[in-house]
């Protein structure tokens, strides 16, 4: 999931009740919740450098035990350091606030935060490596869009009702709400309904914020919506498995055995999947409403599964896509002939259309070859 996401859902878990649990309850969480994506760091390193790394160690079961006990060190070591000062300035060491520091509890809630992170992640088509260092195999929960306006809404309501009591932090919300509000109005993949629908949410925690009937409930509130959060979760993965079962029975009853179905949600479009389903030598690309099977439909002519010729061979051989050898699901390999070499195009099929032609954006690379099969040019 995006950041934003990451940081809501952090920040909701800690509005539910949790922090009440122990001193920097709140900031654990919400670092715990985006902590594992230092890798994103390499992004300043190449993106294909990032197809390589991301998702893999920082993400990985050995990492996901290591961080939570990072995290509370570093906390204790925090709240040490503010003693400190205190004691320094005269004042008592002796902190009136509620609730005391636990470590037993900050440690509790950090996994909680930490593992809420690679959960995420797994509901997405992007694909996570949970098991590393130990084994480098990927796993994708296709259940939710990378950014999901529906969890924004549902993550970030009780928290914006929370954390909006002075000025400044109303601010805060405004202009987040203001930029998020013009990213999904200005989409030209969310349709008009759906945004008439997002400006309501809005304009109900507006309501709400201002009616100030909710200052003693906001536990309860952000407790409530957490839950249909998780609830819209499940529904999301029902979808994604019924559109899986659904492809699989539509292409049976026309002779095509499936082995592999990826359902591809749409962002804001509960009910609507598009996907690929894999057999042992073709890919079909579909499109359906879940909840009607007779929706199905096949978008395309089905993509045959080739191996790599020689040509691709050698292209596959550039130090410069190591990232998307690693991370490509449905490769799709189409060699041009040049008048002085070759042009070969590498597709990943869940991002990439076979007819596009540039490169640029994710899951798409363009190799040219010398007549020698030697690299001289490689687009990204």
């Amino acid at each position: 999931m995006d950041p934003l996401a990451h940081t809501l859902f952090g920040a909701s878990m800690a509005e539910a009740g949790l922090k009440r649990k122990t001193a920097f309850a709140t900031a654990t969480l919400i670092i715990g919740a985006n902590i594992p994506d230092v890798d994103a760091a390499t992004m300043f390193i190449s993106s294909d450098y990032a197809l390589l790394v991301r998702r893999g160690w920082t993400h990985g079961v050995l990492a996901l035990f290591i961080w939570p006990f990072f995290l509370t060190a570093l906390m204790l070591g925090v709240d040490r350091l503010i003693q400190k000062v205190r004691e320094r300035r005269n004042r008592s060491a002796k902190r009136n606030r509620a609730p005391a520091m636990k470590p037993s509890a900050l440690l509790g809630i950090a996994f909680l935060g930490v593992w809420s992170h690679p959960l995420l992640d797994l509901l997405n088509t992007y694909g996570i490596r949970l098991l590393m260092p130990f084994s480098e195999t990927w796993f994708y929960g296709d259940t939710l869009f990378i950014i999901d306006p529906w969890f924004w809404l549902l993550a970030g309501a009780g928290v914006a009702l929370a954390r909006s009591k002075s000025w400044l932090s109303i601010s805060g919300w405004v202009v987040l709400g203001t930029a998020v509000t013009a990213l999904i109005t200005t989409a030209d993949m969310v349709p008009l309904a759906l945004k008439v629908i997002w400006l309501i949410g809005i304009a109900g925690i507006v309501a709400v914020r201002w009616s100030g009937r909710y200052k003693n409930v906001t536990q309860p509130i952000a407790f409530s919506l957490l839950t249909i959060l998780i609830l819209y979760i499940g529904f999301m993965f029902t979808g994604s498995k019924m559109t899986a079962s659904h492809a699989r029975a539509q292409l049976s009853n026309n002779g095509v055995e499936i082995n592999e179905v990826m359902a591809n949600p749409l962002p804001a479009r509960v009910l609507l999947r598009t996907g690929i389903a894999v057999s042992d030598t073709y890919y079909y690309r579909f499109r359906i409403n879940w909840l009607r099977p007779e929706s199905f439909e096949l978008t395309g002519e089905p993509i045959p599964i080739e191996q790599p010729d020689e040509i691709v061979k050698a292209a596959l051989t550039s130090p410069e896509i190591r990232g998307l050898k690693n991370w490509i699901r449905f490769p799709a390999y189409e060699v041009r002939q040049l008048g002085d070499g070759w042009r070969v195009f590498i597709r990943d099929l869940r991002y990439v259309h076979p007819e596009q032609e540039s490169a640029g954006g994710i899951g798409m690379v363009i190799i040219e070859l010398d007549t020698e099969l030697q690299i001289r040019n490689v687009r990204q």
